[in-house]
């Protein structure tokens, strides 16, 4: 079974940027997608993007499109989350997730990193 560690939260000012990092530890990695997913106190879980792993494709949850970015290190098996302009709404625990097969169930979850937006 596939261990994911996100890393990288942390607080940040309004508008500001955040980096994080998504590394998967298990022998012969695959996927279909890696996703990245954030929870805020009180609401349900939401998606906000995915990276195709083997073509690099990306789809964004339209509030972050032209702010965040997702790519991937194959090598290192990581996916990262650039984010700009972020805003204290943003402020959540945010997730990575794999899914090995289109149209699947995300079934990989990391425990999540905290990112508050804050001045």
């Amino acid at each position: 079974q596939v261990q994911l560690v996100e890393a990288g939260g942390g607080l940040v000012q309004p508008g500001g940027p955040l980096r994080l990092s998504c590394a998967a530890s298990e022998r012969s990695f695959s996927a279909y997608d890696m996703g990245w997913f954030r929870q805020s106190p009180g609401k349900e879980r939401e998606f906000v993007g995915r990276i195709r792993w083997t073509s690099g494709s990306t789809f964004y949850e339209d509030s972050v499109k032209g702010r965040f970015t997702i790519s991937r290190d194959n090598a290192k098996i990581t996916v990262y989350l650039q984010m700009h302009s972020l805003k204290p709404e943003e402020t959540a625990v945010y997730y990575c997730a794999r899914r090995i097969t289109f149209g699947s169930q995300w079934s990989s979850w990391g425990p999540g990193t905290q990112v508050t937006v804050s001045s």
